[in-house]
Order: structure tokens, then sequence, then C-alpha cells
């Protein structure tokens, strides 16, 4: 069954595969009518570039499909939640609904004071234990 713990474990893949790649392991997907219309994960390290987060990734894909530039009617399922510059993304993108594993007491929007979109639906804990031990697990082996 379709539901938003069965969409974050196929965000929490492409969290597996940055972690691979020795990427931040963050993944994300966009979900339109129960259909994967975008996957991607953190590439930041592989292109060399601050802004390749897994939600700027997945947000270009899902315009990309759609043809245009909001993603109305569609779903971000993302591991870890957004950063400020991904908050502001996903506010232009007019995203219906973002699902969050993990939150980011430092670095996320939500204790910067910031929000998404007012018609912007958020959930916030979806595999939160998963997607937090994922995160801690690739800092641990970086020290």
């Amino acid at each position: 069954m379709f539901n938003d713990e069965y969409f974050m474990r196929m965000a929490l893949q492409q969290a597996h595969n940055a972690f691979e790649q020795d990427e931040v392991p963050v993944g994300c997907i966009v979900v339109s009518n129960d259909r994967i219309i975008a996957k991607a994960h953190n590439l930041t390290e592989t292109l060399n570039d601050v802004t390749a987060h897994a939600e700027m990734q997945a947000i270009t894909a899902a315009a990309n499909f759609l043809g245009g530039k909001y993603l109305q009617n569609c779903t971000l399922y993302v591991t870890l939640e957004p950063c400020v510059m991904c908050c502001g993304a996903l506010n232009w993108s007019q995203i219906s609904k973002v699902v969050i594993g993990a939150r980011d007491e430092q670095r996320g929007f939500i204790n910067k004071n910031l929000s998404l979109h007012p018609k912007t639906e958020i959930v916030l804990g979806v595999l939160e234990n998963e997607c937090s031990a994922l995160v801690k697990d690739f800092f641990k082996n970086k020290r």
C-alpha cells in the first residue's frame, strides 16, 4: 500500500546511495498521484556544488518531468529536514506536501522560524529513527 512510510523508504534508499558515494546521506523523492516522478540524493561532493542538495535535485527533476515550475499536487519525501536554501526553493515550487524523516535542529528551516508555502502541508517524523541513524552513522565514521 502506498502511504508516507512506503514512500519514505524510497527516499531512504536514495540516502543510502548518497552514503555509498561519500555524500551526506540525504535522500528525496517527489510523488504525484502515487507515482514517483523524481528521485535524488545529495550530490554536493560529486558535483562540487554547494547547492546540489537532494531537495534541489528532486525539485528540478520533478519540474522537468511535469513540464512546469510548480509542484502543486505533489509530495516531497525527504529523510532530513530541509535547510534554509531548500526551504526557499520548496516555497517557490508551491509543493502541496512535504514529509520529513528526521529533524535537523542546527541547520533545518523550522528552528530558523521559516515556513513553506502557506498551502503546503508538513508531516514530521516518518521513519525518524532510521533517517536519523543513517546521518549519525555517516558523521561518526567521519570523525
